[in-house]
């Protein structure tokens, strides 16, 4: 039985078709994403702006298991797509048991760390004596029910190592409205508070991982049963934790920036932080790019067509070169309108817009960075692009921007551009690295 049956076949046909018919699902999959954190924010607002913060302070803390969510979804696509490309159901069945067994066991890692670590997370993050209860309270329900993130994020990479990105878009989607009215029905009808948002987020991802393992089973006709099998466990480590930790030097880095900014006062750092949010929303259709790349190459090398991986990567390419062409100038010069939509403090958008204005050079920059990482990732080579996030992320950053600001004096902007040429040149790195991988792949054809 072909274990892609109800998708078009990666293995042959279109690339660009398929990578334009998988993106567009991802991509719409992460505006609901986005949209949906947005409405935790927005009603905690509502609530008072303790919660707000408190929720805030969970949220750096809870990004360490959505961080592990987000390597076990790249892990999964990684070790299921060749099994899928060659049609062995038995082969994606023996690893998707053994991804539903690793979520089940990281959540339970998770509470317990959880337990030991939590409180003093929050504290080291400046959480008020009056702010920490609030933080606590979303932690320990979100904690509790974090077996609904790993599963949902472990079945997401699953379906889109067969080709299927539009199953996690629907429940994405469905989550999002859901959402919309949990949150008040709970937050406020039955006077939860911040627990009513965070018992809000746990049902709809357990719900959400009902659905995208309901899914899996139906597709592939098989019986999902949680399993430890060490030597894939093993396999799928050294890929989940490096993914991860990749995640993990983007918050780090993130902390660092920030902190450097606050040097120059708290309007510089909320117009950066709203500049950064609006960059993101943008970057959305090429990180769309990611989990079509990453199935495609995926199934392509496990019929060893290193020619289908390299064309994969090439379109994947220009595909984000003409998304970047349409999105550098609504970055560029909508800046101060997308800036006046949160504030009409003239010293926020001026910061927001001077940042959206210099990283607008290093746009596409961005897109090569995000589909080299995939292809690599598809590769099985997860170690470069942890190394490479580590350089770009936090040590040198932080290096040339510690000297630059508090040992040099000057002035905030510099760090903007520090950010650009750090980006581009890492870009150059990525690329070059990935193409000579690559070209050291067999080719044996494509699938018959």
């Amino acid at each position: 039985m072909n274990a892609s049956r109800q998708e078009p076949s990666l293995t042959s046909g279109s690339i660009a078709g398929h990578i334009i018919r998988l993106s567009i699902p991802a991509s719409m999959g992460m505006i609901f994403n986005t949209l949906y954190n947005l409405t935790d924010i927005w009603f905690a607002g509502y609530l008072s702006d303790d919660a707000l913060a408190g929720m805030a302070i969970a949220g750096s803390v809870f990004f360490l298991l959505l961080s592990v969510g987000i390597g076990l979804q790249a892990g999964a696509s990684a070790m299921i797509a060749p099994g899928a490309g060659r049609g062995e159901t038995d082969e994606v069945k023996d690893w998707i048991d053994n991804v539903s067994g690793m979520a089940i066991g990281f959540s339970m890692l998770s509470m317990l760390l959880g337990a030991l670590a939590a409180k003093p997370l929050v504290a080291l993050l400046g959480a008020e004596p009056h702010i920490a209860p609030m933080a606590m309270e979303y932690l320990w329900v979100t904690l509790a029910g974090s077996v609904g993130f790993t599963l949902s994020f472990g079945a997401a990479g699953a379906l889109m190592a067969l080709g299927d990105t539009r199953s996690n878009r629907n429940a994405l989607a469905v989550g999002f409205f859901v959402n919309f009215a949990l949150n008040p029905l709970f937050t406020f009808g039955f006077g939860l508070g911040v627990t009513g948002l965070a018992l809000a987020t746990v049902v709809i991802k357990l719900g959400t991982a009902f659905y995208l393992l309901r899914v899996l089973a139906k597709r592939l006709d098989i019986s999902i049963r949680p399993a430890i099998d060490w030597p894939r466990w093993r396999a799928l480590l050294k890929q989940v934790l490096p993914a991860s930790f990749n995640m993990l030097t983007i918050v780090l880095g993130g902390f660092i920036t920030v902190a450097l900014i606050g040097r120059f006062g708290s309007d510089n750092v909320a117009g950066y932080t709203v500049g950064l949010r609006l960059e993101q929303v943008l970057l959305l259709p090429a990180f769309g790019l990611n989990s079509a790349v990453m199935a495609i190459a995926g199934q392509n090398l496990g019929i060893g067509s290193g020619r289908r991986v390299a064309e994969t990567y090439r379109k994947a390419l220009l595909i984000g070169l003409a998304l970047s062409l349409l999105l550098m100038p609504i970055m560029y010069f909508l800046s101060p309108l997308m800036m006046g939509f949160f504030t009409d403090k003239q010293s926020i958008i001026g910061t927001g817009v001077a940042y959206l204005r210099i990283d607008t050079f290093a746009f596409y920059a961005y897109v090569v960075l995000f589909q080299s990482v995939a292809v690599l990732q598809a590769m099985q080579k997860p170690m470069f692009p942890m190394y490479l996030g580590i350089a770009r992320q936090l040590v040198i950053p932080a290096g040339i921007n510690y000297v630059l600001i508090v040992l040099w004096g000057y002035p905030m902007v510099s760090m903007f551009y520090t950010i650009v040429i750090v980006v581009v040149l890492s870009a150059v790195v990525a690329y070059f690295y990935t193409h000579r991988e690559i070209r050291r792949l067999p080719d044996e054809g494509e699938h018959a």
